[in-house]
């Protein structure tokens, strides 16, 4: 668990670090410009930890299945070996989709003043900006978006069905609220990233919103990850026992 939490801090931080700083930069300044460079880095970076982190939760809703209902076999299906090679798939898929996404992308011939009406650089934005028709772009997007983000929450709440089932047949209202207490700081976080992202990357073209796109890519491209870490910390005894002693020592 803390192994797929790393990485998922990692992530949060490399998603962040991505468009927070020159998000800054343009609230504070009359000049608001980002050079072509710089957008096409700011794109990849931030697709490419988008599409980890919606594998990444999958992957550890499959931890906590198998932490809460194939406990005895947990060392064994959760091997170290085996968890660093679902972390290193992670890492590959997310920046190979990224890749690909941003190549595409830069292949799109652009016009006009190459205003981005948005808080970041991402494909839908620069989309709307090209010369020509980009319906093989928005149906490939909408495709390989529909593949990272349905397909991990379809694994995800089927975990989540599974350890629902075990959880009823726990007796004890303690036994029931250590195994919900496992999983309850993995579902918030779950919500937050997937309801904000599916509502910006599967929907159609006429149904977008300036304001509301900008809305949902402030939740799930600044906010969630920056919360991230507090949920866990505050929702995890280990966390919070290794926190204290920490403040203890300061």
């Amino acid at each position: 668990m803390y192994l797929f939490l790393t990485h998922l801090s990692l992530m949060d931080l490399c998603y962040t670090t991505s468009t927070v700083p020159q998000l800054l930069v343009n609230m504070q300044g009359l000049k608001k410009t980002i050079t072509y460079g710089g957008c096409v880095g700011q794109l990849y970076v931030s697709l490419a930890m988008g599409s980890m982190e919606c594998i990444l939760l999958a992957v550890m809703a499959v931890d906590r299945y198998v932490a809460v209902c194939r406990p005895l076999h947990y060392a064994t299906l959760m091997h170290p070996r085996i968890c660093g090679q679902l972390v290193a798939m992670t890492w590959l898929a997310g920046l190979g989709n990224s890749l690909v996404q941003t190549v595409l992308v830069t292949q799109v011939p652009l016009c006009g003043r190459n205003v981005i009406d948005h808080l970041f650089c991402e494909v839908p934005v620069l989309l709307k900006l090209a010369c020509v028709d980009v319906t093989f772009n928005r149906m490939e997007l909408l495709l390989v978006s529909a593949f990272f983000l349905l397909a991990p929450l379809t694994l995800i709440l089927t975990s989540y069905s599974c350890i629902a089932q075990a959880v009823w047949k726990i007796r004890t209202a303690e036994g029931r609220h250590k195994a919900l207490g496992t999983c309850s700081s993995h579902l918030v976080v779950v919500f937050l990233f997937y309801g904000t992202a599916m509502a910006t990357y599967l929907q159609t073209p006429s149904a977008t919103s300036r304001d509301r796109d900008k809305f949902m890519a402030l939740l799930y491209g600044i906010v969630t990850p920056t919360l991230n870490p507090f949920i866990y910390t505050l929702r995890n005894k280990d966390m919070k026992g290794a926190l204290r002693k920490m403040l203890g020592k300061v």
